[in-house]
């Protein structure tokens, strides 16, 4: 191969496209002006979407990359245009996202002076991130890109930072491509144990009671199929976290619905009854375990999980089963028993009709008074076949959306866990329309977090992004305001928020709207919203204090959740 003499920038460029780039997020400045002037000439080959701020660049390449299986790029400056990626980074880390980072850094030459715009970002990130490298020489760039990715989407994915000094994307080069298949003491899957997968299928076999506890690795590693051979052998139920809801169907008869603090009931607290708990592709949060000193101690507990990290970590396991759950869970299924447990399965109807009459019927059929939260997530999604992609931001939206959602397909719903990013939802979502043309993607968002990024509204309207946009509007900070209800004798300090006209917002970026106050216009409004062609704003206007139950309270036992 005849190798070419390009400048570092360029190297870049194609080193993307080795990798199937075809989509950036990014925001120039001085020190990455030289990767914007060669992508002048690779505007062919990228699709690139100019961001209004560079941590919407970052969720936006985590909404691309949840929704399409790739990895999630973005490319912005030095100093402050990279510091605000680090929210981004962040969220990507906590939630097992892969994208890859690359900053512009002043050059070589005064690195360390505190030149203009200049940060140590390597040093900054390195907490933050699964790799974070320095490119000083045009030479590392090939190496350096195939490394990113390599390391970014192996494994248990993450993010990844490239801190691209401006005289290496200056610097001449003799180009030539570089796959990176391997890195040393790296080992992004590791080989699953003979004897804990017997192990684990023997406890599963003797069980009376057996739970599953299904995370978001069972999204990642596309083992959709496999968990349902899995459990429909064994007759075993199942509940998902908050990040794995669309794992298994939400009309699955195994389905038992939804963990955690505003989970539902009877998962809750079956977890602390059962005689056997098998944690698929989740890490045991505290918003899933609450206290874990009274954590299902009455269980075996076996974790399949690919990051070694997590066994033992929060909750101690019985029996760890380290690998890929797409590999691990059909070795396991092969040695399982035909079984059946009726009566174990029907105890969570029981919670079930508690549940139902002392929460979900009153948050989905209210008589009168103001429209609720629920109830626009249900109709929302009755109205797509409950086939839609949802992101959503944080807090109340983020719950009240995720329990009434409903799920059908895999990959459907796009929200921040780990970290709880408050300004996520609306990047992630234009970002989910790139990596996923041809699903509906419907956000939901308070008055609160909807405002934090709601300059891109201008990438939406720009890039004519189709982002079916809801926005509950309480005029409170939902959540917090919900805490202070429950724990802070009403003290709403700093909760209440006067909001603008959304409507007339998004009239200034051409986006049509719909302004809703009356339970009357609900319907034809979201009929409205899915009939229009392109983005659409929907600003509904909802109970000023609405709860969101039910709730286990910080410190609490899975099984002394609050339902009113």
């Amino acid at each position: 191969m005849n190798k070419e003499l390009i400048s570092g920038g360029e190297a870049l460029l194609r080193s993307l496209k080795n990798e199937g780039v075809d989509t950036l997020f990014g925001y120039p400045g001085g020190s990455i002006i030289p990767v914007f002037d060669s992508l002048y000439d690779y505007r062919d080959d990228f699709r690139n979407v100019l961001v209004r701020h560079e941590q919407a660049a970052v969720h936006a390449a985590q909404g691309y990359a949840r929704s399409s299986g790739k990895v999630g790029v973005c490319i912005v400056t030095s100093g402050p245009g990279a510091t605000n990626t680090l929210t981004g980074i962040s969220d990507a880390l906590l939630d097992s996202t892969p994208v890859v980072v690359i900053a512009g850094q002043v050059s070589s030459a005064v690195l360390g002076t505190d030149a203009f715009q200049e940060i140590d970002l390597v040093g900054v990130t390195q907490p933050i991130s699964k790799w974070s490298y320095q490119i000083r020489n045009a030479e590392d760039v090939a190496w350096a890109v195939s490394r990113a990715f390599y390391i970014a989407r192996t494994g248990r994915p993450g993010p990844v930072v490239l801190d691209f000094t401006k005289d290496a994307q200056m610097a001449k080069v003799l180009y030539e491509p570089v796959k990176v298949e391997s890195v040393r003491s790296y080992i992004p899957y590791p080989t699953p144990c003979k004897d804990a997968i017997e192990k684990a299928a023997e406890l599963i076999n003797r069980a009376k009671r057996p739970f599953a506890l299904i995370g978001q690795g069972v999204e990642l590693a596309n083992a959709h199929q496999e968990v349902i051979d899995f459990l429909e052998k064994a007759n075993i139920p199942a509940a998902r976290t908050l990040l794995g809801l669309s794992a298994f169907p939400s009309d699955h008869p195994l389905c038992m619905g939804m963990l955690g603090m505003h989970g539902n009931l009877g998962p809750n607290v079956n977890t602390n009854e059962c005689d056997v708990l098998i944690a698929i592709g989740m890490r045991f949060s505290d918003r899933v375990t609450g206290d874990m000193e009274t954590y299902a101690k009455q269980a075996k507990i076996i974790h399949l999980d690919i990051d070694k990290v997590e066994i033992d970590k929060n909750i101690s396991i019985d029996i760890p089963v380290l690998g890929d759950c797409k590999e691990t869970l059909p070795m396991i299924t092969e040695l399982l028993h035909e079984n059946n447990h009726k009566e174990w399965i029907d105890s969570f109807a029981e919670f079930d009709a508690i549940e139902k009459e002392k929460v979900i019927d009153k948050a989905l059929y209210p008589a009168d008074g103001p429209i609720l939260m629920g109830e626009v997530a249900r109709k929302v999604s009755e109205a797509t076949g409950h086939t839609a992609l949802l992101v959503t931001d944080v807090g109340q939206n983020q719950m009240f959306a995720a329990r009434y959602f409903k799920y059908k397909e895999p990959h459907s719903i796009i929200t921040s866990g780990g970290l709880g990013t408050m300004g996520f939802g609306l990047p992630a979502a234009m970002g989910a329309t790139m990596g996923a043309p041809h699903r509906t993607v419907c956000y939901f968002a308070g008055d609160g977090g909807f405002q934090m990024n709601m300059q891109e509204l201008g990438t939406i309207m720009e890039q004519k992004c189709p982002v079916k946009m809801v926005v509950l509007d309480n005029c409170f900070l939902g959540m917090v305001r919900q805490w202070q209800n429950l724990f802070y004798d009403n003290r709403y300090s700093w909760t209440p928020m006067w909001n603008p006209d959304f409507c007339k917002i998004a009239e200034g970026y051409g986006i049509p709207s719909r302004f809703v106050k009356d339970r009357a216009d609900l319907d034809s409004a979201i009929k409205e919203m899915f009939e229009t062609e392109g983005a659409f704003l929907l600003n509904v206007v909802v109970r000023h204090e609405d709860n969101v139950m039910p709730m286990m309270p910080l410190g609490a036992s899975v099984n002394e959740m609050i339902l009113e």
